[in-house]
């Protein structure tokens, strides 16, 4: 069951691309945007993933960390950071634990995992659910909520 407004997020525990243990009850008390995308360095998660970057300083400003999830490994986040130099934290979910507990569909014709955006409140409670392929659109929706909170 996918996840909804008003829904507190699930805590949940994963790999950053640093290989290093990320647990999001350590984000407790701070707004999260999290974003899943279909695949390291495809042109569309490139062009979502250097929106966040070049607007990242937005996102911190309002109290805001961003956070990145698709199914690739540690790896691939690694060299994909560093060729863009993102600035957030992206989590590798090879065994698409967290986009089931998200509930994070694929894409229209199934082929490709979901591009959906979550912005959840210090309290935890999801407050946006964005589900677009297209990766322009999410960072725009997401800091208009997150400027309201």
């Amino acid at each position: 069951m996918a996840l909804k407004v008003g829904d507190k997020m699930p805590l949940f525990s994963a790999i950053d691309s640093n290989g290093k243990a990320f647990e999001v009850n350590n984000y407790a008390g701070k707004p999260l945007v999290i974003y899943f995308y279909p695949k390291d360095d495809t042109p569309g998660c490139t062009i979502q993933a250097c929106t966040f970057r070049d607007q990242y300083e937005d996102f911190k400003g309002l109290g805001a960390e961003v956070i990145g999830v698709s199914s690739d490994s540690e790896t691939s986040h690694q060299k994909f950071a560093s060729r863009y130099k993102l600035p957030f934290i992206l989590l590798s979910d090879g065994n698409k634990k967290l986009r089931r507990l998200f509930g994070v569909p694929n894409d229209l014709l199934g082929l490709l995992p979901g591009r959906v955006t979550y912005v959840i409140d210090k309290e935890g409670i999801i407050r946006l659910v964005f589900n677009s392929m297209s990766s322009k659109i999410h960072i725009a929706k997401a800091l208009q909520i997150l400027k309201t909170l």
